[in-house]
Parts: C-alpha cells; sequence; structure tokens
C-alpha cells in the first residue's frame, strides 16, 4: 500500500474538495465560524478528512469561543504530530496528521484542564463519524 505522505497533490486534489484540499494540503485556515464542526454537539469520532485516522473525540470538544473546533487532547496522540510555525510573523505550534501529513491547525497554552491545551483545528481537515 502506498504511503499516503508520498500522494502527489493531483492526487489528493482529485479526492477532496477545493477547500479541504487548500486547508489540509495547502496549509490554509478555514475563516471563523465557518467550518462544519465549530458548533457541533454532535457525538462520534473526528477523523483527518485525507486519510481517515482517528484524531479527536467528541468527548474532548469544547467550545473556546475561537470559532472553529477546539479539544483539549487528541483521542489518539500517536496520530497528531506537531511543528513549529513561524509564518505570519508569529510563533504559533502548527498539528498535522501523523498519518498523512495533513494540516489541521494548531495547539494553544490557553485550554481548560485538565491538560490545559486548546487544539484548535479546522472543519475541512475533518471528518466526523458520528455514533
Amino acid at each position: 500500500m502506498k504511503n499516503p505522505k508520498d500522494k502527489p497533490d493531483s492526487e489528493w486534489q482529485a479526492e477532496l474538495t477545493p477547500e479541504a484540499f487548500r486547508v489540509a494540503r495547502q496549509h490554509g485556515t478555514e475563516p471563523a465560524f465557518t467550518g462544519e464542526y465549530w458548533d457541533s454537539k454532535e457525538n462520534g469520532t473526528y477523523r483527518c478528512t485525507c486519510c481517515g485516522a482517528e484524531l479527536f473525540s467528541s468527548e474532548t470538544k469544547y467550545d473556546s469561543g475561537s470559532g472553529w473546533p477546539s479539544f483539549w487532547t487528541p483521542l489518539k496522540p500517536e496520530n497528531v504530530g506537531e511543528n513549529q510555525d513561524t509564518s505570519h510573523g508569529m510563533r504559533r505550534v502548527e498539528v498535522h496528521c501523523n498519518q498523512c501529513g495533513a494540516h489541521l491547525g494548531h495547539v494553544f497554552p490557553d485550554g481548560p484542564k485538565p491538560t490545559g491545551l486548546r487544539y484548535c483545528i479546522n472543519s475541512a481537515s475533518l471528518k466526523l463519524n458520528r455514533k
């Protein structure tokens, strides 16, 4: 089976919506309060829109007031990677899918207990498998 990280952009473009491609594959950001899941209260597992890896649970989702889906911890920490992001003249920690490299969003140290973290994730990078 081909490693999803090695898939060319042309294949991703054929599989994803234009918005999902822009956000997940080109490190974009959807406008606040516009994504499908920013205010969702549905139960389920949030998976990577590109490869289906399990990323977050509705049980750790909370309303951060930011306009993006926010979680205080990943469901499967081994599926969520981090790297420094110095774009846009600021220092942030980007989070990505470890399985396929999709850009998910950023993590900030201003979340609720017990972790104190806020994973601020683009809806376009997620697919909710409802319970």
